[in-house]
């Protein structure tokens, strides 16, 4: 039998109706900023990102619109450890970009003090799109995340108070803070402003996935395989990461443990026992440079990842229904191999190299 072309897992997913975003182009569209609110500072240098098509537009707060000086800014402060207990670390230290934002390989993030989290730190991976943070999404926001890492005992460990006390005596950034925001006063809310716009402009867009959606590129053999196993009941990823984003951003147990005693997720969060065991769905683009996986890292291969779910998972009372606890998906050894060279083609190298996201202090 002949191997499928890339023209074929494409018609074939069409027609069985899944929902991947296919644009049939490689036009870019704009994201118009907002303006910002009435009778506030009006930046000059409102900042509009290309993004490509086949993504939902930006949401982006009235509040807080992207600007040039703002994002610059951002990324000052996304790496300097200045906003640390001492001065030896910045959020970019547990998200680096050669690692797509993830932290370095390590299962949990050290703190300044030397004490150790209980989650994996998230990717930051086209952020914009998600509509609540953290792996059990207690916060709504990416300027509300940004204020808690630093006051965190076990990760920055300083108080707001002294960080923005810093700032404000540092040669430079009072300056800086009156381009972007139209005041010299620096506020803890200002500051975290500035690193969400920056935050913002980490936009993954440039995945082989997205060159062969725009006919500049074309699957190979494997990867064909890996597609329609991905896009069909058989591998039945595309439930949870089947659109453009390769993640629903919603919450689920995935069959992890049947227990939930030290850490219950969404259900923390809400109060609700049926939101036990329940966490976000991350993406999968860049996946390939994002281990270990899971909130708690216990995976340290994507290859140990596909056998959790071809053996089946854990039962618990909130276990998704899509989990197939009793069975598993019953792929071959090499089925899962071509699923995993797929999940290799939503590795970008351009969001991994960009210079615009780079440590500007390196």
């Amino acid at each position: 039998m002949k191997k499928p072309t890339m023209q074929k897992p494409i018609i074939t997913v069409a027609a069985i109706g899944l929902f991947l975003l296919l644009p049939v182009g490689c036009e870019k569209t704009t994201v118009v900023d907002p303006p910002p609110a009435e009778g506030g500072f009006v930046p000059t240098d409102t900042l509009t990102l290309m993004i490509y098509e086949a993504f939902p537009p930006m949401p982006i707060p009235a509040d807080n619109p992207l600007t040039k000086s703002g994002v610059d800014l951002g990324r000052l402060l996304f790496y300097d450890p200045i906003l640390s207990g001492d001065s030896t670390q910045a959020c970019g230290s547990c998200h680096t970009q050669a690692f797509a934002f993830s932290d370095n390989g390590r299962q949990f993030s050290e703190g300044i003090r030397g004490e150790m989290g209980t989650r994996n730190a998230p990717a930051i991976i086209n952020a914009a799109w998600t509509p609540t943070m953290f792996w059990d999404g207690r916060e709504p926001s990416l300027e509300h995340q940004a204020l808690g890492p630093v006051p965190n005992p076990i990760e920055m460990d300083e108080e707001w108070e002294d960080a923005v006390a810093k700032l404000q005596a540092h040669p430079e950034y009072p300056d800086l803070f009156e381009t972007a925001f139209g005041t010299r006063e620096i506020t803890s809310d200002l500051v975290v402003k500035a690193i969400a716009q920056f935050e913002r402009t980490l936009v993954s867009q440039d995945a082989k996935l997205d060159k062969v959606n725009r006919h500049e590129a074309e699957w190979s053999d494997a990867e064909a395989r890996g597609f329609l196993l991905f896009f069909t009941e058989k591998g039945d990823c595309f439930h949870c990461h089947g659109n453009v984003l390769a993640t629903t951003n919603d919450f689920r147990n995935n069959g992890l443990d049947a227990t939930f005693e030290n850490d219950r997720g969404l259900g923390e969060i809400t109060g609700d026992p049926l939101d036990d065991g329940k966490f976000k769905t991350p993406t999968l683009r860049n996946i390939e440079f994002t281990a270990p996986y899971m909130h708690d890292g216990r995976f340290e291969t994507l290859e140990e990842v596909l056998e959790h779910y071809n053996s089946g998972g854990v039962w618990s009372k909130t276990v998704d229904p899509l989990i197939r606890i009793d069975d598993g998906l019953g792929l071959t050894e090499d089925e899962m191999q071509d699923i995993i060279v797929f999940l290799k083609a939503l590795s970008d190298s351009t969001f991994l190299n960009n210079p615009a996201y780079a440590n500007p202090f390196e």
